[in-house]
């Protein structure tokens, strides 16, 4: 049988001795597969004039892996169908509708039977080889798997040309940005016997060497220096070097590795003192990769242009710029810059405006005549570009409903150096709220984020307000704040816009879950749970449960802890944020109650030889508190005053701990009212990045002693002096959120700096009365080995164990000495760089460098606010949704430092879980 359509080609002929086919074969195949033996021989009769047939039947051959009659779909050829034998176009599109699919080395259409009016055909296929396999050469397995990802390699799949040379470009593209830029790529190809036309690819990958920028060239800057320009170029540096003294020659860092020799070249004998001799003045740039990457590259140009049109230079131009090989193989930059004049701001004036006058706009604009030309400043003032944080005139606009606002800056007019702009502006009309939708939140029942939007359909809208809600619906912390979604959609037509909320459900609730037995000490461990978006309403609907109802954003915690004999506690809390559901009117209930015997572990491991009766004692500790919290207008609704009423007793029965002569046995009681003041703008829980948190509280108890004016309280046995308790205390805590670079890409991972102030005083309301010990405060530690069974604010200081006395060289390693009762008077001061390494909700890590200082105070006698204790360490956070906030943190206090020891005397590691110590 001939070939007649060789390459995509039609022609239609007769042989006598053979059948007909049509067929596009790829170069470099195997050989088309041949017709069969027994094919009719067709008249030569039939290679007149074209005729029309109708196809009678058609069948597929040559194919292992698919489907025939999905092949004959694509085809488009089906029985009876008429086509046109010789000369009709029908089969060069069924031969180009396969050979599209990439599929195929060798597609062929027979043609084995005409009679009369009816034709047979046959469509003969070789599939391309499948890869059965493949693996990757001369790199490690990360980077492999990778490259596999980025590629879309799988098993089964066709080993066209096209995949193979998608890897190469892969593979090309994922080590130039690593700064290989000389990577290769050959791929081995073999037989699989072991399946049907199958091939098991090797790519046999070399990097080569980095490719690293030497040096940087600039010429033409004559009004801006090399060193500003080249700190623009953040993708783009140059090798680090060091100028050496005294011959001043540049030698890089990464020589200091070269041997002795090299190093005797620059007259240093000892090569590892080598940086002790170079010069004063020497380049030094630090964390500085010097990898060349094409696209960063690019990018990095637009950089020094864009610097240069923030100067005045509208006109700068890179005129040329080459990149070639250094003398080390390396590569050199070269940059010729144009840097045209410089431009001043001339006449601004405005037109259009109604809602703001031309010198309110000018105020707010900032910018005045004669002020260096910058275009990005202006558009930024205009808010060409809605920035969050607002301030430009556009928020202005938008704050007030203005959602149709449009403002153009127009050059009117060029004079010399100097631009005149008028800027036009189209304010529109107030945009209404029509429509508020919310979507994504599978969990929280939609009432509870409803009620936290500032938008309200009916109001005006106001960007402000959007931003607002965004801020209330992140610190609901039931939702991935950095998936919350706000979508104005302006309906030109009427005036309104819909606004659209989406939101991502994150897990909130936690566990705490260990299990001991230990003899005689009996069943230690921990169970609590907390449930963050609890919902009440729903306690005895079945289905609603899951474990527990949820939904409402109430919150429940139960917690169940015990040390055997020696140590148990219980703790119930519950809050409803909303009560009433119509205000924000927070309110809380929470009960617990603890219980310690000092002498459980004393009588386990007595002797057996000791017959002395056991002895016994214990201190326990009763509490309730139910509070109310209720959100301010004034001075804004970032405030919200917070009323608790709470109730204490303490049983103590052969209990010393305090160290006060009589107050081993006996019963107190703490009634107490606390008036808390607090204002928070942080912008989410976890990792604010903006924002600040204020709290003032004041703390009173019943004033017993004025009841009885003549009486002195202090000659009263001790036992009585605290049956009912009485102190005055106040706290002011503060924290302010501040963000220290722009967010990186779409994580919005950023610098950011906390600075934190805290103050703590409790006395008397008059001298007749002794302070007790309970309500004090006690510092240093992490606040999780401090014994705090006891009614006490724990004030923590990274770097140092807890301390008693406010000497600041006074820092014992443990214990608490006898007759301790407790600091009076605390400040504290804290400064943290944060950054976040993830900000995925399942899992916020971020790590901390901090300095901080801290002292406690029997009383105000000493008070010293200068006198601290100062220490300074590196930490990590984890926020994990079961466990709620890991913390490690490494501090070195510097008051603990002593002549002849080390840093490490004077570290301590500490731990935090589950709230972040004050």
């Amino acid at each position: 049988m001939k070939k007649l359509f060789p390459k995509g080609l039609l022609a239609i002929a007769l042989c006598c001795s053979a059948g007909i086919r049509v067929s596009a074969q790829q170069k470099d195949t195997v050989p088309p597969v041949q017709p069969p033996a027994n094919s009719p021989v067709v008249s030569p009769l039939s290679m007149g004039a074209p005729q029309q047939y109708e196809i009678a039947e058609i069948t597929v051959v040559g194919t292992q892996y698919l489907d025939k009659s999905l092949l004959l779909s694509l085809s488009g050829l089906s029985v009876g169908d008429k086509v046109v034998y010789p000369g009709g176009d029908q089969f060069t599109k069924a031969i180009q509708s396969l050979w599209s699919q990439r599929l195929f080395a060798d597609v062929t259409i027979y043609v084995t039977k005409i009679d009369g009016n009816k034709i047979w055909l046959e469509i003969g296929l070789i599939e391309m080889p499948r890869m059965s396999g493949f693996v990757f050469r001369g790199i490690k397995k990360s980077e492999a798997d990778d490259i596999t990802t980025k590629a879309g390699l799988r098993k089964g799949s066709v080993a066209t040309q096209a995949v193979k040379q998608n890897v190469i470009g892969v593979v090309h593209k994922f080590y130039a940005d690593k700064g290989f830029g000389n990577a290769t790529v050959k791929i081995d190809e073999r037989k699989d016997t072991g399946l049907v036309n199958s091939v098991f690819l090797i790519f046999n990958v070399s990097k080569g060497n980095k490719v690293r920028i030497d040096d940087i060239n600039i010429v033409g800057n004559y009004s801006i220096a090399d060193s500003k320009l080249k700190k623009r170029m953040k993708g783009t540096k140059e090798r680090t070097r060091l100028t050496l003294h005294p011959s001043n020659e540049h030698v890089y860092v990464d020589s200091l590795a070269q041997p002795d020799e090299f190093w005797k070249t620059y007259g240093f004998l000892q090569p590892t003192r080598a940086l002790d001799k170079l010069d004063p003045y020497f380049r030094f740039k630090l964390f500085s990769s010097a990898k060349f990457n094409e696209t960063k590259y690019i990018e990095d140009k637009g950089k020094v242009i864009g610097y240069y049109n923030s100067k005045g230079f509208r006109d700068a131009l890179i005129t040329r710029d080459t990149t070639y090989k250094s003398s080390n193989q390396n590569l050199n930059i070269d940059m010729q810059i144009s840097e045209g004049k410089k431009y001043y701001f001339g006449d601004i004036t405005w037109k259009g405006n109604t809602r703001y006058s031309d010198s309110v706009l000018t105020r707010l604009l900032g910018i005045k005549k004669g002020d260096v030309y910058n275009l990005e400043l202006l558009e930024k003032r205009l808010g060409k570009q809605m920035s969050p944080e607002g301030g430009d005139i556009s928020g202005y606009y938008m704050d007030y409903g203005y959602l149709f606002f449009q403002i153009d800056p127009v050059e009117i007019g060029i004079r010399g150096d100097t631009i005149d702009y008028e800027i036009r502006l189209r304010e529109g009309p107030q945009a209404t709220i029509k429509e508020v939708r919310i979507a994504g939140n599978e969990k929280t029942n939609e009432h509870v984020i409803r009620r936290e939007l500032r938008t309200i359909p009916g109001e005006k809208f106001s960007r402000q307000d959007l931003i607002r809600s965004n801020r209330e619906i992140a610190n609901l912390g039931f939702f991935n704040p950095e998936k919350i979604g706000m979508n104005p959609v302006p309906n030109v037509q009427d005036g309104t816009v819909d606004i659209d909320y989406t939101v991502e459900e994150k897990a909130n609730d936690q566990l705490e879950l260990s299990a001991g037995w230990g003899g005689y000490i009996g069943l230690t461990g921990t169970l609590g749970v907390t449930f963050n978006n609890f919902s009440l309403r729903n306690i005895f609907r079945k289905e609603t449960w899951d474990p527990l109802p949820s939904g409402d954003g109430q919150k429940l915690s139960v917690r169940v802890s015990s040390n055997g004999k020696a140590y148990r506690s219980y703790n119930f809390s519950f809050t409803e944020p909303w009560l009433g559901g119509k205000k924000r009117n927070q309110f809380s209930v929470s009960f617990y109650s603890s219980y310690q015997n000092p002498y459980a572990y004393q009588n386990y491991y007595r002797p057996a030889w000791d017959t002395t009766t056991l002895r016994d004692g214990h201190f326990k500790v009763l509490g309730a508190s139910v509070s109310l919290g209720k959100q301010l207008k004034w001075p804004d609704d970032f405030f919200t005053l917070i009323y608790s009423v709470n109730y204490q007793q303490y049983k103590l029965k052969n209990y010393n701990y305090f160290g006060i002569q009589g107050f081993d046995n006996g019963t107190s009681n703490n009634i107490n009212l606390k008036l808390t003041l607090a204002r928070s703008s942080v912008d989410q829980q976890i990792f604010p990045r903006s924002g600040s948190n204020f709290m003032l509280s004041a703390q009173y108890t019943p004033p017993y002693s004025l009841f009885s004016p003549g009486k002195d309280y202090t000659k009263e046995p001790v036992s009585q002096q605290f049956n009912f308790i009485e102190y005055q205390k106040y706290r002011f805590n503060a924290e302010w959120y501040v963000p220290l670079s722009r967010p990186k890409g779409s994580d919005n991972k950023m610098f950011v700096l906390k600075v934190a102030a805290k103050f703590g005083y409790i006395g008397r309301y008059n001298n007749r009365t002794r302070l007790s010990p309970f309500g004090r405060f006690e510092l240093g530690g992490d606040g999780l080995s401090n014994f705090a069974i006891y009614d006490r604010d724990i004030i923590s200081q990274r770097g140092y164990p807890v301390y008693y006395d406010s000497d600041p060289r006074i820092n014992p390693e443990s214990g608490q000495p006898i007759g301790y009762e407790g600091f009076t008077v605390f400040n504290k001061y804290v400064m943290e760089l944060r950054y976040p390494f993830s900000l995925n909700p399942s899992s916020t890590i971020f790590g901390l460098a901090f300095v901080e200082a801290a002292n406690g105070y029997k009383d105000f006698g000493e008070y010293n606010p200068f006198r601290l204790r100062r220490s300074a360490g590196i930490g990590m956070r984890f926020y994990l949704p079961m466990f709620g906030l890991l913390g490690f943190d490494y501090g070195i206090g510097f008051d603990r430092l002593r002549p002849g020891g080390g840093l490490k005397d004077a570290a301590k590691f500490t731990f935090m879980l589950g709230f972040e110590p004050e």
